[in-house]
């Protein structure tokens, strides 16, 4: 049983650093996430919305363009919703095409921060900086978000 248990552990820690509240994500609240992004902001999003988690994007209050073609310089400011209980940040790189490394894994390299935090307790309930192939990246997202439900 020991075993079983590390074994999903090291793996996680492979390319991956993960700190969890366990039993800290209420699936009843309401979950605030940035608008846009690449695979793994918008994967964050539907893999949510797919565990049942409503999950909102909030208004737009004004959108500012300075980047030219190789950068996307949008600066949007956004209303969250007062009652919005947690935040979904997510940094990322653009994502890259890997068919030698990913084959059978979705054929994606991805590279990114994510960080949930509460907004009624102020506190951080996840951080997770991590590096690979888009398949396993969200089968380590939903084990996280299992040990994260209450």
């Amino acid at each position: 049983m020991k075993r079983f248990i590390i074994f999903p552990i090291l793996m996680l820690a492979a390319c991956n650093s993960v700190y969890v509240k366990p039993q800290s994500l209420d699936k009843t609240q309401i979950i605030y996430a940035q608008r846009g992004g690449y695979a793994m902001k918008r994967s964050i999003k539907e893999t949510l919305e797919k565990r049942g988690y409503n999950v909102v994007v909030g208004k737009l209050k004004n959108n500012i363009n300075f980047g030219g073609e190789d950068f996307d310089g949008d600066i949007e400011r956004n209303e969250i919703p007062h009652n919005a209980r947690y935040i979904v940040k997510v940094a990322e790189r653009r994502e890259k095409f890997n068919p030698f490394w990913c084959p059978l894994n979705g054929f994606w390299w991805w590279n990114f921060n994510v960080s949930i935090a509460d907004q009624k307790t102020g506190t951080e309930i996840m951080t997770w900086r991590g590096r690979g192939c888009a398949r396993s990246s969200l089968q380590k997202l939903n084990a996280i978000l299992d040990e994260l439900e209450k």
